[in-house]
């Protein structure tokens, strides 16, 4: 009886596992690794950025032209992340700590973070002037014939006046004080009511510096008691941030 037909060699030497499937593995393996650290590598600068919420602690100089004013700010006080560029704007939202006037770092993240800590903040909101008196200078024009009543003594040296019904101010009030020699300080307030807490914004005045540059800023009024020092401040700070 004639023996088993002998197996073609080329059968014989063909490999379990071809090479061409072995290539795919290995590239296959190798786009996986890639994807690993692509993910690893992104997962925490994603993280970082979610820890940082739009802050930044960088301390980056930019020159911002706004109207004619001309303004070195740091990258860290600066609110938005897309009004951190040199050039022309329209304008610029600040946030600083109180009473430091310190922009945004690692150490002072919880008075950014956590909305029970924010009190302790001055917002501030740089633009081109569109009004040729600032606050203080519309008290006599406007603000006085909007009044209801009879002024009520306040804290802090601070004069209370109610604005009519009409007036579209809803709850707000006016607060004044005499200044000597400079015009009346005044402020528009939104006081909390009884059982009611303070909010980080609830007071808010705009002054004119610099060319025709307006500053709006806004505070707690939990803060009122520091409403001279304030107001002397946030000047300061932004003058000394102008080109002279």
């Amino acid at each position: 009886m004639a023996g088993p037909a002998p197996i073609p060699s080329s059968i014989e030497e063909e490999p379990l596992i071809s090479n061409r499937f072995l290539y795919r593995l290995t590239a296959v393996i190798a786009v996986l690794a890639a994807l690993t650290v692509a993910i690893s590598i992104g997962g925490r600068w994603f993280g970082e950025r979610m820890a940082l919420a739009g802050h930044t602690d960088s301390t980056e100089k930019f020159l911002i032209w706004i109207g004619q004013d001309e303004l070195h700010l740091s990258a860290d006080t600066i609110r938005f992340r897309d009004q951190r560029q040199n050039g022309v704007a329209e304008r610029v939202d600040l946030y600083l700590t109180w009473p430091e006037l310190e922009g945004y770092s690692a150490a002072l993240r919880p008075r950014f973070d956590d909305i029970f800590q924010s009190s302790s903040l001055i917002f501030l909101q740089l633009s081109q002037g569109t009004m040729s008196r600032d606050m203080s200078g519309r008290l006599a024009p406007i603000y006085s014939r909007l009044f209801d009543g009879e002024p009520q003594q306040f804290d802090f040296g601070l004069m209370l006046h109610r604005l009519r019904a009409d007036s579209g101010y809803g709850r707000e009030v006016i607060l004044t004080a005499p200044r000597p020699g400079a015009t009346d300080y005044v402020v528009r307030c939104l006081l909390p009511i009884a059982g009611e807490k303070p909010t980080s914004g609830d007071c808010q005045r705009d002054i004119h510096i610099g060319q025709d540059l307006t500053v709006l800023y806004r505070f707690s009024s939990a803060l009122l008691n520091d409403w001279q020092h304030i107001d002397a401040s946030v000047r300061s700070f932004v003058e000394n941030r102008l080109t002279k």
